[in-house]
Parts: C-alpha cells; structure tokens; sequence
C-alpha cells in the first residue's frame, strides 16, 4: 500500500476522528486507518503522521484515546523485527506522553490495554517502562506479556514454544519442562530466531486484539472454565483389539488403502504387508511398519508406547489454558458470548445420527468427544486424531472409546463408514487442506447422516484481522489462516453436503450438514 499522507487528508481525517459522533466512531477510525495502515504495513509517509496521533492522545476524548494507542501500535510494529527504524522511532517520541496516560488510567481500563499494547513495541526502553507500570500491580499474564516484548534474544536460554497467551500461565512440570528444552536444543541459530521473532509477533497481536476489542466494547470478561478442564488426566487404561472388532470390515490401511486384518494382537494389512501398533486401546495407523521387520509387534508396540510418554500433561494444558485463549483470538471471544455449555448444547442438539457408528474427527483431549458419548453412547463411538499426548488423555476420559491415531486428510475408514461425524474446533488447524477434510467428511458418512463442525471466520474488520492472522502456531508456521463462509459453503457442497445450519456469534461459525 502506498497512500501519501502529507497535507490536508490525514489531518483532517484525524479531526473526523476525534471529534466524531458515537455513531460514525468506527467508520471514521476505519477511515483514518486506512490512509496510514494496511495489512501490517504503513504507507510511505505514515511517519509524518505520527506526532499528530501523539498529540491527539492528549486532545481526543477518553472514548477515542484507547484507538489512537492501538493505530499507534500497530505503526510501530509495522517494521518488525527491526525495533528501531525510523516508523518505530517516531512513535517511541511519544513515551513519555503514554506513560503518563498509563499512570493516570490505572489498572484495568480498555485504555491500560491498549497503552500496554503500545508500549511493548520499544523494547530498548524496557527499564524505564517496567519501573513506570509497576505500580499498577498488573496481573500476571499482562506483566508476563509485557516483559517478554521488552524482551531481547538469549540465544543461550531461548524463551520460546511456552509463551503464548502469556508466559505466566505456562506452570511446566520439571519432566515436562525437560522435554521442552530437548526440543529447543534441536532447532538450528536460524530457527531459534524465527520461533522467537513469531513468538513476539503472537504476543503483540494477542495484545493488541484484546486492547482493540476492549476500546470498542469494554473490558474482557472471564470465562467460567469448560467441565472438567482442571483435572489431571486419569490413566489411558487397557482396551484391548478386541474393541476393534465391530470396526474390522471398515478400517483402512493408510499406506495402500486396502482392507485390514485383525488376527489376534496384530492389526495388518494383507495387501501391502504393513502391521500397525495398539497400545492403550490407540490403534496408530499412522506409522505402519513392514512386516519384514524383525521382532516386529514387540518393537512397533515399545515405540507407541514410548510416544504416550511423551508431556502426557498437554491435553489438559490445552483444555484449561490453551483453548479459552484461542477462542478469544479466533472466535473474538472476549465477552463471553460462547461458553462451553453453548458448545455442548449444540453438539447434543444438532447430532443426529443414522446407523452405524460415531467418529469424532480431530477429536483431540477429548473435550467434546464426551459430549459425543453422551449424546449418541459410547458403545458406537470412535476418536480419531493425530497427536498422541491428546489422545492419551481421551483415552482416560472415556476408557470404553477406543481411539485411532490417523489423519482427517486420509480417514481410515471405508466409504459410508459413519452414520454421523463430529469435528469441532479443528478445521482451522489444517486450513490449506480443509477442503480436502472436509471431502473426506463426505466420504465416509453415510446418506442421511449428519456433520456437526465449529470452526472461525476471518473478522470483517481489517485490524481485528490483522491480530487473528499474525498468529503463527506449529500447525502452519506461515501464519493463521482461517475461512470466509462462501469456502465454507462452497467446500460441503463439493462434498455432497447440504448445510442446514450456520450460525454463531463473532467470528464463530456452528454448522450441521447432512450427507445427501
């Protein structure tokens, strides 16, 4: 974007802005942005703009000041990594002004988040600026969120991978804190600063989507947690092959698609000779081993075994802390309009199987595979999902629900398998290949069945935007990609879907479809 803002435009764009009706506040913030910001990146003369937003800080209304620090922000962060180029540098002439904005709005105010925001941006100003708030006593997560974006690169000790929401909620156990650091040890110098650089820009954008929602709509509430998210994960018990048997005419090898055997303790494919693990009643077929193998199901079995070891503690993080706070960013969640009993009411209420059994696709810790069960039984129900630490921790919660380890892009059933499917909260996690999931939804559903699906929408306002997209989780490094609902529509009806509901508040979209 190149938008010249010298003369008369901006200035009097700015005057629109402060001196706005309530009811043309946001179209005239929207316009003001659009002529200094696009897309993370300012226009070429944003600069000069700059001590004119400064000063509006100290003339504007108190309904408008929370704005002014969040364009600011976002002009500031505009040459990241860079932390002191001139855009940058420009906007920091300001702290003195926004310090004493912060000292004099307190703790807990939509202006105090967006200052926040604002003022992570200078990171060679972190002692002055952490001496300035400390008497505010903020909580942990936005003191936490803070110090790390004053933060600099220790490339001996790295704090990276752990830190998002906030670095104060990631409480590891000393074997899970263990493993976290093996994990960093293998990351090339390259790589290092990658993950740190994208770590900083989720925490900004974190701040900042929260302090932006918080100017428009007032603080954030807090969300009563999801049943049973706080508790430690019972034992994945012993669930046998047997369990797999009502399954045996349906699974699908996942290297050559063909039929499966179940003889005895052994899960093969006769087809290509590949044998797959079951441990813990978690059948893996994801990583089929030759039957050339020597010792084959003792060592196949050892190795599955040795992944369900590995941070068993994730799934309950990921309920308790990680997901309310994914929500709030993909769902703009921060008032509380979702709550997980929404989640579980529609689930029970738009359910509604045809024969045959039950898949909760991605199903993850088990969150609402539970509500499946409770809505369907669990005598007809299957959990399929890719990440081992989760399924450990369904596997405790329902010990009856056998669980298989296996891909929604290549579901390892048969054509028709299903009378119903459920996948909630999953689809963005793979969002270059929804569709492909999406076809195989389709696939192995039978007619009449239905599809129940929650998943996020891109928000229609370009900044709130911006903060959903500058999220770059291990699912897709590049940054999040999340749906417009003409895709969406556009998907299931490739799919042989008919959508008969689509709803949601925000950026959530509810969905039932049924298999024509």
């Amino acid at each position: 974007m190149s938008v010249s803002t010298t003369g008369p435009a901006v200035a009097e764009l700015l005057t629109d802005f402060t001196s706005a009706a309530p009811a043309s506040l946001e179209a005239d913030f929207q316009r003001l942005v659009a002529a200094l910001w696009h897309r993370g990146e300012a226009s070429e003369d944003a600069r000069e703009a700059v001590p004119a937003l400064v000063a509006a800080l100290e003339e504007a209304g108190d309904d408008r000041k929370g704005y002014l620090a969040v364009l600011l922000g976002l002009l500031a962060e505009a040459e990241y990594p860079i932390v002191d180029g001139p855009l940058n540098a420009a906007v920091r002439e300001g702290l003195d002004r926004y310090l004493g904005l912060l000292a004099a709005a307190g703790k807990g105010t939509p202006l105090t988040l967006a200052l926040l925001y604002l003022v992570s941006h200078f990171p060679g100003d972190r002692d002055r600026i952490l001496a300035a708030v400390a008497p505010l006593d903020l909580d942990p997560p936005e003191q936490s969120r803070l110090e790390r974006g004053l933060a600099s690169l220790d490339r001996d000790d790295p704090d990276i991978g752990r830190m998002w929401p906030s670095p104060s909620v990631w409480d590891l156990s000393a074997a899970d804190l263990e493993f976290h650091r093996q994990q960093l040890r293998s990351l090339t110098p390259a790589q290092v600063t990658t993950n740190w650089e994208n770590d900083t820009r989720m925490l900004y954008a974190y701040s900042g989507a929260m302090a932006y929602w918080a100017v428009r709509n007032g603080m954030p509430v807090d969300l009563p947690p999801a049943p049973g998210s706080g508790e430690s994960p019972a034992p994945a018990g012993e669930l046998g092959i047997e369990v797999f048997a009502q399954y045996a005419d349906v699974l699908r090898c996942t290297t050559c698609s063909g039929s499966l055997e179940l003889d005895g303790e052994i899960v093969r494919c006769p087809a290509c000779a590949v044998r797959y693990p079951i441990a813990l009643g978690i059948l893996d077929l994801s990583d089929g081993i030759s039957e050339a193998t020597a010792d084959l199901p003792h060592e196949a079995t050892a190795n599955l075994l040795a992944k369900l070891a590995e941070m068993p503690s994730l799934g309950v993080y990921y309920e308790k802390v990680l997901r309310p706070a994914y929500l709030r960013i993909a769902g703009a969640n921060w008032g509380g309009a979702v709550t997980a009993k929404d989640e579980d009411a529609y689930i029970a209420r738009q359910i509604r199987p045809v024969d045959g059994p039950v898949l909760d696709l991605a199903c993850g810790a088990g969150r609402w595979t539970t509500v499946v069960a409770g809505a369907v039984g669990q005598e007809r129900l299957v959990g399929v999902d890719m990440g081992l630490p989760m399924l450990t921790v369904m596997r405790g919660k329902l010990p009856q629900v056998p669980a298989v380890r296996g891909s929604a892009l290549n579901i390892p059933f048969a054509d028709a398998t299903f009378g119903a499917v459920n996948c909630w909260n999953a689809l963005q996690a793979f969002p270059d290949d929804a569709a492909e999931a999406i076809a195989e939804v389709g696939r192995v559903l039978r007619p009449g069945g239905t599809f129940t699906a929650m998943t996020f929408l891109f928000d229609l306002d370009p900044i709130a935007r911006h903060f959903q997209e500058s999220h770059y989780f291990p699912s897709r490094p590049e940054g999040q990609l999340l749906f417009t609902m003409e895709e969406l529509e556009r998907w299931f009806a490739d799919a042989g879907m008919s959508i008969i509901d689509a709803s949601g508040p925000g950026t959530f979209v509810f969905i039932t479809a049924v298999r024509d």
